[in-house]
């Protein structure tokens, strides 16, 4: 796939990047992909790190909740929250899919693609805070004194490419409808 992630760094002596066509935002739910974790994992700035069950522990210790599933509603709700909010700023949305455990958005957007990743995890967790405070008023009062809504739903970053031609566009928004590891309703 032609699309890379771009840097603050460019060079003053090169001319500007032209826009990209369109971002493709990921971001994973809260404690899903945690530091040191077994698949590997990302750090900020340092890149793809290699499994270290050390750092796995010491990041599991320090969750403050446990990890965030979405179930199907909530990932339906994700992916019409997203769709509202781009229809609402005029951002052209190629596609959602919203996993248990992780988001993939590809958008068409004159911001910077870490503005528009944090735009949507705000509004999602607004919603979803709202989708289970509804799901508490309508469940009995002994099942609701048990459960707290979360407050915790996602990473505190995520990853955006930027995606610089047709042909990527393409792959990325195949590799988000279709590609994923498992069936679109599981």
């Amino acid at each position: 796939m032609n699309f890379k992630r771009r840097t603050n760094t460019e060079r003053e002596c090169e001319p500007p990047m032209p826009e990209p066509l369109a971002y493709f935002l990921t971001w994973t739910t809260y404690g899903t992909w945690l530091p040191g974790d077994e698949r590997g994992w990302v750090q900020y700035r340092r890149g793809v790190q290699l499994p270290n069950p050390i750092i796995a522990r010491e990041a599991a210790a320090c969750m403050t909740e446990d990890a965030c599933r979405l179930d199907h509603e909530q990932r339906r709700l994700v992916e019409t929250t997203i769709a509202d909010h781009c229809r609402i700023r005029g951002w052209a949305l190629h596609a959602v899919n919203c996993r248990s455990n992780h988001v993939h958005v590809v958008v068409a957007a004159h911001r910077h693609p870490d503005d528009i990743r944090e735009q949507f995890k705000a509004w999602c967790t607004r919603r979803l805070k709202a989708m289970e405070q509804e799901r508490q008023r309508t469940t009995s009062a002994a099942v609701v004194s048990s459960r707290t809504i979360r407050q915790k739903w996602w990473t505190e970053r995520g990853s955006g490419l930027y995606i610089n031609d047709e042909e990527a566009l393409e792959d990325i928004i195949h590799y988000v409808c279709e590609a994923q590891d498992h069936p679109r309703d599981s």
